[in-house]
């Protein structure tokens, strides 16, 4: 990843992003509600441990045939995903609550993910929201060598059949992060001393990791096999289907985000310069889906509404309907691209076609 400095133009002339905020602010005082979660994100919260927790005990203490057994692990992965896009997202953007102890402890859920807090705020909250979709700066654009998501990557032989292979990769998502993922994350980025407020203790943060991994397996292989007396097979596949699960879910809804002709991914020039001011290069490089589906806005956490999330991070998703009005009527205004798909199959065609475009080989310039 490419360390120079990334500077956002400060010329806005028809200054959007201040009408924008001034009106986003104005809604909240006029409602008189706070900018942070309410009842409605604690409800969610219950929901989707329930879902994610009783499955768990149910197979633990009950002998089930297989297929409910694979059902219910199904439907964990269904809860550890909700998890993570409900409660763990906005708990590390400090949007859950207006109380400190509450987000972290909120945020700290990754773990049930098999995520660590430390990594994911630098490459979501720093990386990402900071350098949305550049190329070499936001790693959210990095799929190894395996996908090739940008122009601006290298192109190999066998990204001609990535449109076809990509989504069983996606499954994999939060396997690797329990495997592999935070242990080069962490190694990568204390090396480079990024961070997300204070730089932690080199010790501590590596002892943070080891000991939540030893308590993630401990939790969720050792127990059911050596106090349950479960199946050690049946247990390490209802893992591995609870993890493909969260993982389908959790990548698709990321990638159609951003990983689709719509959304730019612009090079900054030699000097580190990007042309548009951060809210613009935000509206440009982020798109919604599906914003009026009350399922995927329910489920999904608001993130089918990036646009809304990119712009006011810290700002809780439960809001996110009701400002989208507000964004979309301003966009309009200032003659800014509002870059949306209005529903989730066409956003689903939309981003497996890119990924065919990126999956060719790049013509040769003389």
């Amino acid at each position: 990843m490419k360390t120079n400095i990334i500077k956002f133009s400060r010329k806005d002339s028809k200054k959007f992003f201040k009408t924008l905020n001034i009106r986003v602010n104005n809604y909240f005082k006029e409602q008189n509600i706070t900018k942070k979660g309410n009842w409605k994100i604690w409800l969610k919260t219950f929901v989707m441990f329930y879902l994610l927790i009783t499955p768990y005990v149910l197979i633990s203490i009950m002998t089930i045939p297989t297929w409910i057994q694979i059902s219910l692990s199904v439907i964990m992965g269904i809860g550890l995903a909700g998890v993570g896009m409900n409660v763990m997202h906005d708990g590390n953007h400090g949007s859950f609550s207006n109380k400190k102890w509450i987000n972290k402890i909120m945020g700290g859920s990754i773990y049930l993910l098999a995520g660590n807090r430390y990594n994911w705020q630098v490459q979501h909250n720093v990386l990402h929201h900071s350098y949305t979709n550049i190329h070499g700066h936001d790693e959210d654009l990095e799929a190894g060598r395996i996908i090739r998501f940008s122009k601006h990557s290298e192109w190999r032989w066998y990204h001609k059949f990535q449109h076809y292979y990509s989504v069983l990769l996606y499954g994999l998502l939060t396997i690797n992060w329990a495997i592999t993922t935070d242990f080069i994350q962490m190694k990568r980025y204390m090396k480079k001393k990024l961070s997300h407020g204070k730089f932690p203790n080199p010790f501590i943060n590596w002892t943070k990791l080891l000991v939540s991994k030893i308590l993630y397996f401990l939790f969720w292989i050792f127990i059911p096999i050596f106090i349950f007396n479960l199946v050690w097979w049946k247990v390490l596949f209802s893992f591995l289907v609870m993890h493909y699960t969260a993982g389908l879910i959790l990548s698709l809804v990321f990638q159609l985000a951003h990983i689709m002709d719509e959304a730019e991914m612009p090079l900054p020039d030699s000097q580190g310069n990007i042309k548009n001011s951060w809210a613009i290069h935000q509206l440009k490089t982020t798109v919604n889906f599906a914003s009026n589906n009350k399922l995927l806005n329910w489920f999904t956490g608001g993130l089918n509404h990036q646009v809304e999330h990119h712009i006011f991070p810290n700002i809780s998703h439960v809001h996110y309907n009701k400002i989208a009005k507000i964004v979309k009527k301003t966009t309009v205004e200032f003659n800014l691209p509002y870059n949306e798909f209005n529903t989730f199959l066409d956003a689903i065609i939309a981003h497996f076609r890119f990924l065919k475009i990126m999956g060719e080989k790049p013509k040769t310039t003389n």
